[in-house]
């Protein structure tokens, strides 16, 4: 036999979101000759395929999760997520809008949408997850907060009272616990559950009111074995639950109905039929075996659920070697993952894949026309082998009829928002040669056409797929490289490297300090997207020991296309603030950061949003937000040394702007409209220099100590020159203090006040028995106490690193006085027990004798900022 050729009309088109519809969300189901469609989001289309058009659109509050057609009634059911159930009637007027209401800002059709009244809610509840309609009855699945629930009501009429009759049964299935979310509103399921009802031969014959969904009729043998005698014996139908965890719950319709005066046992009302481990997308029932009434009114002898990652449970009833009757439960493993689903009038199931639309028979072995028989008389086949239809990007599936020309047609709707009907024809008989005509041939055109549309559509899918995992690929790839390069070179030069220097520049009329970030690719490799280099720019701690140190600050930039020998500068603004204060010294930590979400979250989610379904229609988050690589770069510290200015060093065009006060100082302003023309400048900057002796702090080095650290670096300048043009080495004006062979330096700081550094040679006695010992002493001096400590403690870190590298190349100091050294450690411990005697007598004391011991504690900090400590 020839396999199976699927004829592919395409009805209408409707938009989607970019990248395609979402499996899961879309629902298509038809009355007669209408279609009911809803394509994931808020929207519900309503189109008559004998028109060829789309005659009412529909927006509810939410995307639409569930459609279910009264047929009799002439009404419709939507479920919305969180939101409840809408009963709205089909014969009520469409166009009760105006044509503006229909420019829809997506564009989705010329027809006005119509937006659905709130009142038309029948049932409000935000927990519901799934329903059907058997009859005069609305069976529902809510999500509780601990449990899944099932819910009986009576079924809505349209209507100015739309309501449900209220509540009349209710069990927990208590086996499952779904996914907590915040307390009192549980988290929506990543996948919907599924509803179904089954039941007798004898239900189908009694007379009863309008259907929605017509029960799927069980013959009665498999109904007992799958059920048991008592949903027999009742004649009762049957509700199936699938759940997203796997399980299989059937629930006998006529004991939900008694519970509610007689609840009893969850446990004894509830029955797991099977699990599959794995979320269950579809439920559905066929006929395996011929039937002399026919493919239409036979009864169903196999029941069928699909799991979504293609594992399919076929349930038949079947005889034993003893001749009895017993299930059979066949596992089959099917291509996956599955989209949707649909059973035909026959013994085909039709399920979807991201590669395409397939067939399987359970009759025949797995595959039309098939040689393999099943094992055994009335088995279900030992295999399942699926036939490929040529048709992909369907998302949902609806089995309309038999078609007039035999076979069956399906009813789908493609990720991009096509409706479309495939007919297939899969009769056993082998064709027959006929007489081509030209009504023929035009027809066969069209349906190779129709093909070659939904291959490139197929290829263009593949396509962007293989395109996205080879970028990120190269991304993962390259970024191995820079990794394993950048951590084998801890030591020296380095592949990627970020420089750090700071400078003063004028911005926006006033003098600002800025740190610029050097970023070179000295490597082979290239940063490409996904690269950023992170700037963490971290102040010093205040004054007060007891306040916190300042929060860090990080900036981000984006470092695309940075390819080898490219260099990339950033400029980041330290200070001073509005306020004019500036507190140094300032960290400024820079490191590579490459985002995994950016390079690699395209190609680990699906390339087609189908292939991955979610209730809100987006992928699920493949990566945490912070989830990446950091790659440390360097660290800098940008200290008081750096931070000053030099205006007298400048040349005489361009002399430094003259400090502004911070705007806004009551006493600035007062003092300043006290002085008078021609008397001295009153400022209290110019009265603290006047009347109050600078603070000053020194430190002393030994000779020998600097001249084996600068080496002959500073070749043919004196020692005094040279430490401190080392000092400067940082700073803008080292070449100015180089070129004039300075010893001393007047500066600015960045908030205005005076800094003076001098360095000049003295000589140690009682140090050392052999004499003197020639050092080199730096003076700090300031009229500000703040500025004195930062610019002392610039200098001291300096002098540590240097003892510290010194240290490191095996240098012995020369002999000592132990006795020298005890007396100076005690003067130390001496002066140290002072400084906390008097901070806890300032705790206790009043303002005006704190006074004095405020003094006091001044000078003591002066002296230990002024040690007879020498560097060696």
């Amino acid at each position: 036999m020839a396999g199976p050729a699927p004829r592919v009309h395409y009805l209408a088109g409707f938009s989607c979101p970019v990248g395609g519809l979402t499996a899961g969300g879309p629902r298509v189901l038809h009355l007669g000759a209408e279609v009911f469609l809803a394509a994931g989001r808020e929207l519900v289309y309503v189109y008559d395929r004998e028109a060829r058009q789309l005659t009412a659109v529909y927006r509810f509050p939410g995307q639409v999760w569930h459609l279910e057609v009264l047929a009799l009634r002439r009404a419709l059911l939507v479920l919305c997520a969180r939101s409840g159930i809408y009963c709205l009637s089909l014969d009520q007027a469409r166009r009760s809008v105006s044509q503006s209401d229909g420019d829809d800002e997506d564009g989705e059709s010329p027809s006005p949408v119509t937006p659905v009244d709130p009142d038309t809610c029948v049932l409000p509840d935000a927990t519901l997850c799934a329903f059907t309609v058997l009859g005069d009855l609305l069976i529902a699945l809510a999500q509780g907060p601990a449990q899944w629930k099932v819910q009986l009501f009576e079924c809505p009429c349209p209507g100015e009272h739309p309501g449900p009759g209220g509540q009349i049964g209710e069990v927990e299935l208590s086996t499952h616990t779904p996914p907590a979310g915040s307390p009192g509103k549980p988290q929506a399921p990543h996948f919907l559950p599924v509803l179904c009802c089954v039941s007798l031969p004898s239900s189908r014959a009694r007379p009863g009111p309008p259907q929605g969904h017509r029960a799927l009729t069980l013959e009665g043998s498999l109904f007992g074995l799958l059920f048991g005698a008592d949903a027999a014996l009742l004649d009762s139908p049957v509700i199936l639950c699938g759940l997203p965890d796997g399980q299989l719950c059937s629930v006998v319709l006529q004991t939900l109905v008694t519970s509610r005066s007689a609840p009893g046992d969850p446990k004894a009302l509830v029955r797991i039929l099977h699990h599959l481990e794995e979320p269950i997308v579809f439920i559905g029932a066929l006929r395996t075996e011929p039937s002399a009434e026919g493919p239409e009114g036979a009864d169903l002898d196999c029941l069928v659920a699909l799991g979504r990652h293609g594992r399919t449970l076929a349930i038949k009833a079947s005889w034993d070697e003893a001749g009895s009757l017993v299930p059979e439960l066949r596992e089959y493993c099917l291509p996956g993952p599955v989209l949707c689903a649909a059973c035909g009038g026959d013994s085909r199931v039709y399920h979807s894949t991201p590669s395409g639309l397939c067939v399987v028979d359970l009759a025949r072995g797995g595959t039309p026309g098939d040689p393999v028989q099943p094992d055994g008389p009335g088995g279900l086949p030992p295999l399942l082998c699926p036939t490929s239809l040529g048709v992909c990007s369907v998302v949902t599936l609806s089995a309309a009829s038999r078609s007039p020309e035999g076979g069956t047609e399906l009813l789908a709707l493609s990720a991009k928002g096509r409706l479309m009907t495939c007919r297939l024809d899969l009769s056993p008989e082998p064709p027959q040669p006929t007489r081509v005509t030209a009504a023929d041939t035009g027809r066969k055109i069209k349906d190779l056409l129709c093909g070659i549309g939904t291959v490139s559509e197929r290829v263009s899918s593949l396509k962007k797929a293989v395109d996205q995992r080879n970028r990120a690929l190269t991304c993962l790839n390259e970024a191995m490289n820079v990794s394993c390069a950048l951590l084998a070179s801890r030591e020296g030069a380095r592949p990627v490297s970020c420089t750090t220097t700071a400078a003063w520049s004028r911005r926006e009329l006033r003098d600002v300090l800025t740190a610029t970030c050097l970023l070179e690719n000295s490597s082979g490799f290239r940063l490409d997207r996904g690269w950023a280099l992170c700037v963490q720019v971290l102040p010093g701690s205040h004054a007060s020991d007891s306040e916190p140190a300042g929060s860090a600050v990080t900036y981000t930039v984006p470092v695309d296309q940075l390819g080898p020998g490219d260099r990339r500068e950033v400029t980041l603004l330290l200070g001073p603030g509005e306020d004019g204060a500036l507190d140094l010294p300032v960290t400024v930590s820079c490191a590579l950061f490459l985002s995994l979400r950016e390079v690699v979250g395209g190609a680990l989610a699906p390339s087609d949003p189908f292939q991955d379904p979610s209730l809100d229609g987006c992928p699920p988050d493949v990566l945490p937000e912070q989830e990446g690589i950091c790659l440390p770069l360097s660290e800098h510290t940008v200290d008081m040394l750096q931070g000053l200015r030099f205006p007298g060093l400048a040349a005489p065009p361009a002399p430094a702007p003259a400090p502004c006060p911070p705007p806004g100082d009551p006493v600035s302003t007062f003092l300043g409209t006290c002085w008078r023309p021609g008397s001295e400048p009153v400022g209290p900057e110019s009265l603290r220099a006047k009347y109050l002796p600078p603070s000053v702090a020194a430190i002393r080095v030994s000779a020998e100590l600097l001249r084996a650290a600068l080496g002959d670096s500073d070749s043919g300048a004196s020692l005094c020159c040279a430490t401190l043009q080392w000092l400067l080495a940082q700073n803008a004006a080292v070449d100015a203090v180089r070129a004039r062979a300075l010893t001393s330096v007047q500066a600015l700081a960045p908030d205005g006040a005076e800094i003076r550094l001098i360095v000049q040679e003295v000589a140690v006695a009682g140090l050392c028995p052999a004499g003197p010992v020639q050092a080199v002493e730096i003076q700090v001096e300031s009229s500000s106490l703040a500025n004195m400590c930062r610019a002392h403690h610039a200098v001291v870190g300096r002098m540590q690193r240097m003892v510290v590298e010194q240290a490191a190349r095996g240098s012995s100091p020369p002999d000592l006085r132990v006795q020298y050294l005890h007396q100076m450690q005690a003067n130390h411990e001496t002066l140290l027990r002072e400084v906390q005697a008097l901070r806890d007598r300032l705790c206790t004391e009043d303002e005006a004798s704190s006074q004095a011991t405020a003094e006091r504690l001044l000078q003591v900090y002066q002296q230990l900022r002024s040690p007879s400590l020498l560097l060696l």
